[in-house]
């Protein structure tokens, strides 16, 4: 069960809302993006320990849709990328839709909930 734990908090963490819009609460697609991100991305792309600094992979959040990013991003996670599997065997593209759509609610770390 201890091994558990990390992951337990970190699911946790993203379906209880953690620094995902509180506000209104989220849309349906961005309720299966966030379910979606929490079993398939967290491992790589969210801190799952408490006592983390450090991921295996960039952290998600808004700011990776910056300048209109949305088209390369879900690109990347149905093809992958040099260090990152592809998606597209395992996802349908609305799918893909729903985890960049919760992505954008959630904040960079170190802020507070909303933009």
């Amino acid at each position: 069960m201890r091994g558990h734990i990390p992951f337990i908090l970190a699911t946790a963490f993203l379906v209880g809302g953690g620094n995902a819009q509180q506000a209104g609460g989220l849309s349906d697609s961005q309720k299966l993006g966030q379910r979606l991100a929490t079993q398939h991305c967290g491992v790589c792309h969210f801190h799952i320990q408490i006592n983390s600094t450090a991921s295996y992979g960039p952290l998600l959040s808004q700011a990776n849709f910056d300048n209109g990013r949305d088209a390369e991003l879900k690109s990347v996670i149905a093809n992958g990328g040099p260090n990152m599997p592809g998606f597209k065997y395992q996802f349908e593209p609305n799918e893909i839709d729903a985890i960049v759509d919760f992505l954008k609610t959630v904040n960079p770390p170190g802020l507070g909930v909303g933009k």
